[in-house]
């Protein structure tokens, strides 16, 4: 499973069922949730945290507008899992609310961000640095990992992930007494922060 990405394309996958062989076109609900949706991923991973939470609302809004309590499940994984890469660890309490909804793929991932249970990341960059967050919050994460999810984050433009990730490359500096590399840190953090 190649979740988030799978998560995310198989959500996509549902919400855009027009465009395909002359099917009638997609309810509004559905291509205004799978937008909404995407955007608040976006604008969430840039930092732009008001633009993300409204993105949210709207895609919540639009799925439980349709009673599909199982879409709106899905869809606070895929919050859940943007958190999870930028090292903003919780119990997913969207998905918590909707547990009984969520079918046995969502349940096995939502044990996975917790730190239970194993999973295989996609190739997908989000995909990554998620399995990367969960690396971390199990404490079974090594110093080549850490600098590959601060280049992943910054090769995507991602602020909000790679200023997380800096972070914990600044503690772990610190801890060693690595002055140099510590100011070096906190230059590019303070540059990222603008």
């Amino acid at each position: 499973m190649a979740v988030p990405a799978r998560l995310r394309n198989s959500l996509a996958v549902v919400l855009a069922l027009a465009g395909c062989g002359g099917a009638p076109s997609a309810p509004d609900w559905q291509t205004n949730a799978a937008q909404a949706l995407q955007s608040f991923e976006r604008n969430y991973l840039v930092g732009n945290s008001s633009a993300a939470e409204a993105d949210f609302r709207r895609a919540r809004g639009e799925l439980t507008s349709a009673g599909r309590a199982d879409l709106v499940a899905r869809a606070e994984l895929v919050r859940c899992a943007a958190r999870t890469a930028s090292l903003e660890f919780d119990s997913c309490p969207g998905f918590e609310a909707l547990r009984e909804a969520a079918k046995s793929e969502e349940l096995a991932y939502a044990q996975y961000l917790q730190g239970h249970g194993t999973h295989t990341a996609g190739n997908d960059a989000l995909s990554r640095l998620v399995a990367a967050g969960v690396q971390l919050r199990n404490g079974g994460i090594g110093p080549a990992l850490i600098a590959q999810a601060v280049e992943l984050a910054s090769s995507q433009g991602w602020r909000r992930p790679l200023l997380a990730w800096l972070g914990v490359q600044l503690k772990r500096a610190e801890q060693a007494g690595d002055s140099e590399t510590a100011a070096r840190l906190k230059r590019r953090i303070e540059l990222v922060s603008g």
